[in-house]
């Protein structure tokens, strides 16, 4: 793992109307690295990602991606620079094949050659490869959101609540794939509710509550702190 982040969020702040969704958050990611992300139901998850993907602005602080700061990128020039993102809910093109939906996906972010098939294999969709995306099940359309993600050759995967839903077989095989990613250099972000999924996957992982980071460390001593035991079960 290389001493340099890379990824950086320092001060970040977003607003929506009056409601403050994060306040003034910073944590880094290396390459190679699987940082879980945390929290109750309504503490900044999906809009921390939002704003490191480009979906949200943020109104204050830095996004720093491999030294250029990013936070100004509309989502399509961040993708372009190797930050891609799976959705809690699957956003494929429900008319076209899935195989099609997969070279979409590369063709936009032109990273280079992308093994169509290898990908298809990698989450499960070979024998769906010719048939339209919106016949998938939910779960299934998750696994080609990923597919997707993964045809853009990203250095940095961002994996919105994956798990919901899944069998403990599905779970492992999302568990197994994630870690070999990782190991091939890329690193994720995982929103995640289910603890003893991010359990198998990673050794950190950043807690927020109403928008702040909480904690930062192994998942066994988040369990551990009064403060985010707090914000699990308000106060």
């Amino acid at each position: 793992m290389s001493s340099e982040p890379l990824l950086r969020l320092e001060n970040v702040g977003k607003r929506f109307g009056g409601l403050t969704v994060l306040d003034q958050l910073s944590f880094s990611v290396h390459g190679g690295e699987i940082v879980g992300l945390v929290g109750p139901n309504g503490s900044g998850k999906t809009t921390t990602i939002n704003v490191i993907s480009g979906v949200h602005q943020a109104d204050v602080g830095r996004v720093i991606f491999e030294g250029h700061e990013i936070q100004r990128l509309p989502s399509f020039r961040i993708a372009h620079r190797g930050i891609n993102r799976s959705f809690q809910v699957p956003k494929c093109f429900r008319e076209m094949s899935v195989r099609e939906n997969v070279e979409v996906a590369a063709t936009f972010a032109n990273r280079g050659e992308v093994e169509i098939d290898g990908i298809l294999e990698q989450v499960g969709l070979t024998s769906q490869a010719d048939i339209q995306a919106g016949s998938l099940t939910v779960n299934q359309q998750k696994m080609l959101d990923l597919g997707r993600a993964l045809a853009t050759n990203p250095r940095i995967l961002l994996v919105d609540e994956i798990g919901a839903g899944l069998n403990p077989a599905e779970l492992g095989g999302i568990a197994s794939l994630l870690t070999s990613l990782a190991a091939r250099g890329i690193a994720l972000i995982v929103v995640e509710h289910l603890l003893d999924f991010l359990n198998r996957i990673t050794n950190r992982v950043i807690v927020l509550g109403a928008g702040r980071l909480l904690f930062e460390g192994p998942l066994k001593e988040a369990s551990q702190d009064p403060e985010v035991v707090a914000a699990f079960i308000g106060g």
